[in-house]
């Protein structure tokens, strides 16, 4: 199954894709947040084009585990974007903590450059989460 997983943030949204048999994820690109409406539309577009079956979004928790103004936010965005996409499509939220960090440390070690560690980061983070979604679905 073809799934997106989306990092939202407010200022930029990072995404990766998985391939079709659902094993390995990958970076996709990562958004610069202009408008709302134009968010949604760029998410519809690369939804349309690549076949997603599934979306996965990052849900920020606090690491103790609670909710924060941010995870509202993304609770808030999963449920815009359900609504505006086919009903064959799901959405899933997964827990994202530490998900920036670790991708921070994988670009680290994959030598990529201090100036260029922020227009990775993003879609990095998507492909840590959709990751740990993947794992969840083979326990």
């Amino acid at each position: 199954m073809k799934t997106l997983c989306i990092d939202y943030g407010l200022k930029r949204v990072g995404l990766a894709l998985c391939d079709p048999e659902g094993r390995m994820a990958f970076p996709l690109e990562t958004i610069e947040r202009t408008t709302r409406q134009k968010l949604f539309d760029d998410l519809a577009d690369i939804i349309h084009k690549e076949s997603v079956q599934q979306v996965v979004i990052g849900l920020p928790l606090g690491l103790d585990g609670q909710e924060t103004e941010t995870t509202r936010m993304a609770r808030n965005f999963a449920a815009s974007l359900t609504r505006r996409v086919n009903d064959a499509i799901g959405v899933t939220l997964v827990d994202e903590r530490l998900s920036s960090a670790e991708a921070q440390d994988r670009l680290r070690e994959a030598g990529v450059k201090a100036t260029k560690m922020k227009s990775k980061l993003d879609s990095q983070a998507a492909v840590i989460i959709l990751e740990t979604w993947l794992r969840s679905r083979d326990a």
